[in-house]
């Protein structure tokens, strides 16, 4: 059941530019909603920024349940957060919901203090890589996943689910391709695993990646209340 009236300002609650670009390419055309990402709600309120909920290791529904009412308590606004991580196989279904700290357990201190995006993709790649190792291609089978909630202040929170086919390509044909972040120079969109998803155009992917599929479902629930 969607939330019952949701404000018409819709905080994105994440302080990554990719995911506020992703989400918003495909809600921006909802009509009667304003979309805004944190720096402008905290601009309109009067305050310099919100604390960042911490995560836990349970489940993406947690995690995303866990940010977008954190944030719609802070913001007093309806926020919709999202999270999301890759899923292998061959792995047990990780690196799962620790896949941006994959490299340090999780962990966000210690090896992981200092280093910059980029760095922590390109430690995460490598160990993701080395843990496959000689794995066959067939037997590489991956997905990334993503879950988007959205909350009101009283506490109200929607959830929708999107997911995004392929395999981790083998040391040989990846890493390849730079419009993308992440996991996404490994990862060969299926059916045919010639592209991995960093070669994907940006439209390409705002049709066709995890997080479009969730965006696309949330899209539907803010139209059934429209």
């Amino acid at each position: 059941m969607p939330i019952a009236n949701p404000s018409r300002t819709i905080v994105i609650a994440t302080g990554n530019p990719h995911k506020i670009e992703e989400i918003g390419a495909i809600l921006r055309d909802l009509g009667g909603i304003e979309l805004i990402g944190l720096p402008e709600a905290a601009r309109r309120i009067g305050v310099d920024g919100f604390p960042e909920p911490e995560e836990g290791t349970t489940s993406f529904e947690a995690n995303a349940t866990l940010k977008a009412k954190a944030y719609a308590r802070a913001t007093g606004m309806t926020c919709l957060a999202d999270d999301s991580g890759l899923s292998v196989d061959a792995l047990g279904g990780a690196p799962g919901v620790i896949s941006s700290h994959y490299f340090n357990d999780g962990r966000t201190d210690g090896a992981a203090e200092g280093l910059t995006r980029a760095e922590r993709d390109t430690l995460n790649n490598e160990r993701l890589l080395r843990e496959l190792g000689n794995t066959p291609p067939d037997e590489r089978a991956a997905r990334f996943l993503c879950i988007m909630a959205l909350a009101d202040p009283g506490g109200e929170a929607d959830l929708v689910r999107g997911a995004f086919e392929g395999r981790i390509g083998t040391p040989d044909r990846v890493p390849s391709g730079d419009n993308g972040f992440g996991y996404d120079p490994l990862f060969l969109v299926a059916p045919d695993f010639e592209r991995t998803s960093a070669e994907l155009s940006n439209a390409e992917k705002n049709s066709m990646s995890h997080r479009a599929a969730a965006a696309i479902a949330m899209k539907r629930l803010l139209e059934q209340d429209a």
